[in-house]
């Protein structure tokens, strides 16, 4: 769940700005069928099997645009949800309804996609011991839907941003001219609260990190076999994260490797919506 500030200082910005996208002069077609206000009230439902997240953001979508309007939800994030159920009801001023219904639906379902389908990779890695981690591969300005996303539906979030944590990817290695180089320079640069992960390719690479002393190394894009040899090599001087085009469909298959980490870009990236609508759209007794 998002704090109320949290809401106000980083998601109320994003929300504000997708409305603007959507509405810049006036809902021309809501405004010739509904030219007062009249109260009315809208179904949520779901349309497909998954898990469900991002209620909070679709309810605050109609309050910034109207603070008169009331959801009611029969889930949670977080919760499985099923073709058909009825998930919650929303109630406000018919015109604030039709004009955030996208907006919101937007929100919704891409974060309750995510959720889904991180939840279904991480039920591959149940039991043992490894943690799903995300990447930065979000769409710009939805980073911390999305990444709110992942953890509601079981993985974990790596670094937020590049203020967030060191890791020297391969460029950075170049730029600095070795492993070695890069990992010293990062421990003056840095704070010492920050440890440093450090992405190699090959043995090579991997020897080197460990002489270092990075604290977290990165295997990317390595063959099955190599990685088990880098584990073994490592032997725990280094906590080990394997990343590189990890999928639902390949993931298991790394679960004996005996990483620390396992990191996904398609978790955002790749995730399908969760298809859900706003049905039934009615008005109700009283006015606005």
């Amino acid at each position: 769940m998002f704090d109320m500030a949290t809401m106000k200082l980083d998601v109320d910005p994003l929300i504000l700005s997708a409305l603007k996208e959507d509405i810049t002069s006036g809902d021309v077609s809501t405004n010739s069928v509904m030219p007062d206000a009249q109260e009315g009230e809208a179904d949520l439902i779901c349309k497909q099997d998954g898990t469900i997240c991002g209620l909070q953001v679709f309810e605050r979508v109609f309050t910034l645009l109207d603070e008169n309007v009331k959801a009611e939800f029969f889930v949670k994030d977080g919760d499985a949800v099923s073709s058909g159920q009825l998930i919650g009801k929303i109630r406000g001023d018919i015109r604030t309804l039709l004009c955030g219904e996208r907006t919101a639906l937007n929100y919704l379902q891409r974060m309750s996609g995510i959720a889904t389908y991180t939840h279904s990779v991480a039920s591959l890695l149940t039991g043992t011991g490894i943690q799903l981690l995300d990447t930065r591969k979000t769409s710009p300005n939805n980073r911390i839907f999305e990444k709110y996303a992942v953890r509601t539906g079981g993985g974990h979030n790596h670094r937020y941003n590049l203020s967030d944590g060191v890791l020297l990817k391969d460029n950075h290695i170049g730029a600095a001219g070795s492993v070695q180089k890069a990992v010293r320079m990062a421990r003056a640069y840095a704070p010492f609260v920050r440890k440093i992960e450090v992405e190699v390719e090959n043995l090579d690479m991997v020897k080197e990190a460990v002489q270092a002393g990075a604290d977290i190394i990165m295997l990317d894009n390595m063959t099955h076999e190599q990685m088990k040899e880098a584990v073994d090599f490592i032997a725990g001087r280094a906590q080990v994260e394997v990343s590189g085009n990890v999928t639902k469909e390949n993931i298991a298959a790394l679960a004996d490797l005996g990483a620390d980490y396992i990191s996904s870009g398609a978790l955002t990236h790749s995730a399908p919506i969760l298809d859900l609508s706003l049905k039934n759209l009615h008005t109700v007794s009283g006015s606005c």
